[in-house]
């Protein structure tokens, strides 16, 4: 488990806690959640991103299986979990004196080793699934990138986010009409196209 206080729920966010629990722990064989439509693309025939949601391309991407809870009972294990942590993070803050972000994200890494101290379960199997990462850091910033490919038009032009990207005419860009380019969103801002 991951926590992480952010200024909103949004596929950044899920990848910045993603690569924090990377680093620490290294890459899990599956990833389990509850079917929030980060986890999983909500529309399976939707022309782009191969029925998958960013970060399940990520997953997809790292070799993590994606398991979304699908019984009442997987479902219920889940929101137990976000409920109980949601209430006891409230409680213990306050005691702690603790009103800002940056303050509660540091806080968080000691309450989750004394909540798990308090609440954790012996697994039926000891064994640490968990695989080294085996990734350059340059291809694992590419990962947790808001990737999608676009179509070069005949005016070597392609859209993205409502906006119109033309390409300057030269020898390399003539090459590219009517073929896809691969569009990389970071969560800095930066765009890339290649």
């Amino acid at each position: 488990m991951q926590l992480r206080f952010v200024t909103s729920e949004s596929t950044f966010s899920y990848f910045e806690a993603l690569d924090l629990y990377l680093a620490a722990h290294g890459r899990p064989v599956a990833f389990y959640s509850y079917k929030h439509s980060v986890f999983r693309a909500a529309n399976q025939s939707a022309k782009s991103g191969h029925g998958m949601a960013q970060f399940g391309r990520a997953l997809n991407t790292l070799n993590i299986e994606i398991l979304c809870a699908n019984s009442s009972q997987a479902k219920g294990r889940v929101e137990r979990a976000n409920r109980t942590l949601q209430d006891r993070l409230v409680k213990e803050l306050r005691l702690a004196g603790i009103s800002d972000r940056e303050a509660a994200n540091a806080f968080l890494h000691g309450l989750t080793d004394r909540y798990n101290t308090k609440f954790a379960k012996v697994p039926r199997r000891a064994d640490n699934l968990h695989r080294p990462m085996n990734i350059e850091p340059n291809r694992l910033r590419d990962v947790f990138a808001f990737q999608d490919q676009r179509l070069v038009g005949a005016q070597l032009a392609f859209s993205y986010e409502r906006q119109r990207i033309i390409f300057a005419e030269n020898e390399m860009t003539r090459g590219l009409l009517g073929k896809y380019v691969d569009t990389f969103a970071f969560p800095d801002g930066r765009f890339e196209v290649r």
